[in-house]
C-alpha cells in the first residue's frame, strides 16, 4: 500500500508536538513504524533515544514487529513498552523496584473480597461476587488514575463513606504487604518526577522522542507523567482517536485527547482520512452514528473502497431466532469458501453471547473467545433452576433439596435433611410435630409434581413466577449487593435457550454437553489453538477486523447499556457502537429483537442514527 498525503506529513514531522488523528483502518501502525524509520535515517535520531508507548503488550509487540520489517533487521534499540512497563522501568532504577513488589490482579482481588467480608453486617453481609468485586477494583483504580483525593472522591457504586473505609482498607493492606498495584506506580511517577529535578532531567535526555499509540485511552496520571517527562522540547507524537475512547472506567476521556491542542498551541494536527478496511457503506453508516457526539473532532473519512454492501439491519422475534438465524449464516459462508476465522459475532456484554455459544456447539461449529468464555448454566441462578427440574424428575439427591429448599424461603433446616437421599415423607417425619411445617412440604412437593408435565421452558416460568422464584431473587440480590437486572437477564436467557425444547432430560443432557465442550475448548485455547467464529464483547473487539461481522442485541437497555443515563455516558456507549460497526471490512449486519422473555423491547437508537432517518438509506437495508 503507497502512502497517502496525511500519512506522508505524519512520518515526515520532526520536533514539537504532534496529534495524529487515525480514524478505524486508516494504517495508524504503518504510520508510527515509518516515522520512527524516518527520525533514524533522515533526521539522524538515535534509536535509544525513542520511546513507543503502547496500552497493551500485545499492540507494542505488533508494532516492533512492524518496525523490524520496515527496517529489514532486528535489534535496533527502540524503545517499545506499555505505560505499566515503562513507569516501572523508572521505579525500579529509582527505588529498586521488583517484580515481587507488584500486587497482581488476582491478589488484589483477594484482598478486597476479605475487606467486604469482613466488614460490618448491613453493608456487606457476605462480601461480593466476582463482578462486584472487579467493579469495586476498577472504581480503586480511577481513584488513581484521574489523581483525585479520596476525601472528596463520589463512588458510583456504594455510599461515599462505605467506598472510602474499603480503599483506606485496602491501601492499608497493601503497605503492610510492601506491595504496589498498577495505579500507584503512575502515581509515584508524577511524585517523582514533581519532587526530583534531577531524576526527571536524567529520563528526559533518555527519551528525547516519544511516540503514544492510542492516544484516547490515556488517563490523567499518564498524561501528567507524559508530559513533564516531553518537557520542555515536547517531542510528543500522540496518534489516537477520539471516537474509539471507550475506556472511561479506566479514567481515560476524550476530553484529555481534545485538550491537547489547548495545551500544546503550536501542535500540529493531522487527519489520517482514508480508511482502507472497511467497504464505502460500511464507513458512511457508522459516521452517520458518530456524528451524533457533541465532544469530538469532526472528520471526514473516506472509504478507500468505494463499492462493498449495504449494512444490514436484521429484526427478530427474540434472541433464540437471532442466534439460529447467525448460525444458519455462518454455514452459508462456510459452503461459500469462508473460514470461520473471517466472522465475528460482537456483543455487549460477555452475557449476551450465553444463546448463541450453546447453539454453535450444538452445530459443531468451532469458535473462540479472547475474554473468558461465558457459560450462563454455571450461574448459581442457573443452577437452581436444573435443580427444580431434577427434583421434578424423581432425582431425590441431597443437594438438589439444599439448593433449592429456601429459594423461596420455607423455613426448612439443613438439619432436617442431614443425610441423603432426601425424601419429602423424611421430611414430613422430622417435622411431623409442626403442623405449619407440613404444609410447606406439601406445597413444595405439588410445585415439583406440577414441574412433571411441563417443558423447560414452562418449568422454568412457573418456578420464576408461581413458585416465587424471581421475588426471592430480587431480595437476595439487594442484600448482597448484586445487580438484580443483571442476574435477571442471564436467566432469561437460560430459560429462552430451553424454548423449542420438549423433553427436559435432553435439555439437561444437552446443557452437560455443552459445558464440556466449553472446558474442551479453553484447554485448546491455553495450548494454543482455539480457532473458529470470534466471539468477542464490544471492547474486546477494540482494534481488531474480520471480513464479516454480525452484532447481535442492538436494543435499547443493551445498547446503550441500561446503566448509562447521563449525555457522557450515552456518548461512550455510541463510540463503542462506532468501535463495534468498524470492525468489518466486507460485510455488516446488526441483529436487534422484538421481544425479550416475553416482553416488548425497542431496537437500539443508533440504529435509527446509522440509517441516517427512520426511513433508512439506500445503504442500510
Amino acid at each position: 500500500m503507497g502512502l497517502n498525503k496525511a500519512q506522508k506529513a505524519a512520518i515526515m514531522h520532526f520536533t514539537g508536538p504532534c496529534l495524529v488523528l487515525a480514524g478505524p483502518g486508516s494504517g495508524k501502525t504503518l504510520t508510527i513504524a515509518k516515522r520512527i524509520e524516518y527520525l533514524i535515517k533522515v533526521y539522524k535520531v538515535r534509536p535509544e533515544e525513542i520511546l513507543v508507548i503502547t496500552f497493551t503488550k500485545y499492540a507494542a509487540g505488533e508494532m516492533k514487529q512492524r518496525f523490524c520489517r520496515i527496517m529489514g533487521t532486528e535489534g535496533i534499540p527502540v524503545n517499545f513498552g506499555t505505560f505499566h512497563s515503562v513507569y516501572y522501568w523508572i521505579l525500579k532504577w529509582a527505588y529498586g523496584f521488583n517484580q515481587g513488589n507488584l500486587l497482581l490482579e488476582d491478589e488484589k482481588s483477594a484482598i478486597l473480597k476479605e475487606i467486604t467480608e469482613r466488614m460490618d453486617e448491613e453493608s456487606f453481609p457476605e462480601g461480593m461476587d466476582e463482578d462486584g468485586l472487579r467493579e469495586l477494583s476498577e472504581e480503586i483504580g480511577n481513584v488513581k488514575n484521574n489523581r483525585k483525593e479520596i476525601e472528596s472522591y463520589e463512588s458510583r457504586q456504594f455510599d461515599r463513606e462505605v467506598f472510602r473505609e474499603i480503599y483506606l482498607a485496602y491501601e492499608a493492606e497493601k503497605k503492610k504487604l510492601r506491595k504496589i498495584d498498577f495505579e500507584a506506580m503512575l502515581i509515584l511517577c508524577c511524585r517523582l518526577f514533581e519532587e526530583r529535578a534531577d531524576i526527571l532531567e536524567k529520563w528526559r535526555q533518555r527519551f528525547r522522542y516519544i511516540l503514544i499509540d492510542e492516544f484516547q485511552d490515556i488517563n490523567r496520571a499518564q498524561y501528567d507523567a507524559i508530559r513533564m517527562l516531553a518537557a520542555p522540547s515536547d517531542n510528543i507524537f500522540a496518534v489516537g482517536d477520539d471516537d474509539q475512547s471507550v475506556y472511561g472506567f479506566r479514567g481515560a476521556s476524550p476530553g484529555i485527547m481534545m485538550r491537547f491542542k489547548e495545551d500544546y498551541p503550536k501542535a500540529d494536527k493531522i487527519l489520517l482520512d482514508v480508511n482502507y478496511r472497511s467497504g464505502a457503506c460500511i464507513v458512511k453508516s457508522a459516521l452517520r452514528v458518530i456524528s451524533h457526539n457533541r465532544e469530538r473532532f469532526e472528520k471526514e473519512i473516506a472509504a478507500a473502497a468505494k463499492d462493498g454492501k449495504d449494512v444490514e439491519v436484521l429484526e427478530f422475534d427474540g434472541p433464540l431466532e437471532e442466534s439460529l438465524h447467525i448460525v444458519g449464516r455462518i454455514k452459508e459462508l462456510e459452503k461459500e469458501g469462508v473460514r470461520p476465522e473471517q466472522t465475528a459475532v460482537l456483543f455487549r456484554t460477555a452475557a449476551d453471547s450465553g444463546i448463541l455459544t450453546e447453539l454453535l456447539s450444538r452445530h459443531q461449529i468451532p469458535f473462540c473467545m479472547r475474554e473468558k468464555i461465558y457459560n450462563m448454566y454455571e450461574h448459581f441462578a442457573a443452577q437452581d433452576m436444573m435443580s427444580y427440574l431434577k427434583l421434578a424428575q424423581g432425582d431425590r439427591e441431597r443437594a438438589h433439596f439444599l439448593r433449592i429448599v429456601n429459594k423461596p424461603n420455607r423455613y426448612i433446616s439443613r438439619e432436617s435433611m442431614r443425610e441423603g437421599p432426601v425424601t419429602f415423607e423424611s421430611l414430613r417425619s422430622f417435622y411431623c410435630d409442626k403442623g405449619w411445617m407440613m404444609e410447606r412440604i406439601d406445597e413444595l412437593e405439588q410445585d415439583v409434581r406440577t414441574l412433571c408435565g411441563k417443558t423447560p421452558y414452562a418449568a422454568m416460568q412457573y418456578i420464576r413466577k408461581c413458585i416465587g422464584y424471581d421475588g426471592f431473587l430480587k431480595e437476595y440480590a439487594k442484600t448482597k449487593h448484586l445487580d438484580y437486572e443483571k442476574i435477571k437477564d442471564m436467566l432469561d436467557q437460560v430459560q429462552e435457550s430451553s424454548k423449542g425444547c420438549a423433553d427436559t432430560q435432553e435439555w439437561l443432557e444437552g446443557v452437560e454437553r455443552y459445558g464440556a465442550a466449553l472446558r474442551q475448548r479453553a484447554k485448546e485455547k491455553r495450548g494454543g489453538g482455539g480457532e473458529g467464529v470470534a466471539l468477542h464483547t464490544m471492547h474486546g473487539a477494540k482494534g481488531l477486523e474480520y471480513d464479516n461481522v454480525f452484532i447481535i442485541g442492538a436494543n435499547e437497555g443493551n445498547m446503550p447499556y441500561k446503566k448509562a443515563k447521563l449525555p457522557k455516558e450515552i456518548e461512550e456507549e455510541r463510540r463503542l457502537f462506532y468501535v463495534a460497526v468498524t470492525r468489518a471490512k466486507k460485510r455488516l449486519a446488526i441483529c436487534h429483537t422484538r421481544e425479550r422473555n416475553g416482553k416488548n423491547i425497542s431496537p437500539s437508537r443508533f440504529i435509527f442514527e446509522l440509517k441516517g432517518s427512520q426511513n433508512g438509506k439506500n445503504d442500510v437495508k
